[in-house]
């Protein structure tokens, strides 16, 4: 099972798991470069424009990005487009990501099922307006061993069903 947890804005393209932006590369923060993110350099550049981005408190950018769950499951937060600060984000989506799992446990411990695995996977971003980081999403995936009853037969042929010819490697 995949599910996925993204922030989105009005510009969604298909794959894509960062919202689309409409800055460019000359857009950004002259005083960003890669000597001046380098935690072995001695410049505090990073740390004076992190300052200066909590002192103007949010940016345009960040005030508009929202987060959506683009899973199946209905007992989740976040099926409707909702905001997320930049400093709450890696709680709020962990939190988010964990009531996956707590889904997959449960459906793993119905009888005759096995939870194989859950792992979780944080996306993290910089904001190319202020330059803030920021998690920008994350990705619970689930493996469950189903039971042989009846019930659990027509499930997995359903199952395969819905992924069959999901995934096509079309190069030979």
């Amino acid at each position: 099972m995949f599910l996925s947890f993204t922030p989105t804005d009005s510009k969604v393209y298909p794959g894509m798991t960062l919202p689309a932006s409409s800055y460019s590369a000359a857009s950004k923060p002259e005083s960003v470069s890669a000597s001046s993110v380098s935690p072995l350099s001695g410049d505090n550049t990073e740390q004076k424009r992190t300052e200066k981005a909590t002192a103007k408190g949010e940016c345009q950018t960040c005030k508009e990005r929202k987060y959506v769950d683009g899973s199946d499951e209905g007992n989740v937060s976040f099926k409707a487009p909702g905001h997320i600060a930049p400093e709450a984000s890696a709680g709020v989506v962990m939190a988010h990501e964990k009531e996956h799992v707590a889904n997959a446990k449960r459906e793993g411990n119905k009888p005759g099922n096995e939870l194989i695995s859950a792992t979780v996977s944080i996306k993290t971003a910089i904001c190319p307006e202020c330059g803030r980081s920021y998690v920008a999403g994350g990705t619970t995936r689930t493996l469950i061993k189903y039971g042989d009853s009846d019930y659990d037969k027509n499930k997995k042929a359903a199952d395969l069903d819905a992924v069959l010819g999901a995934n096509v490697d079309l190069a030979v």
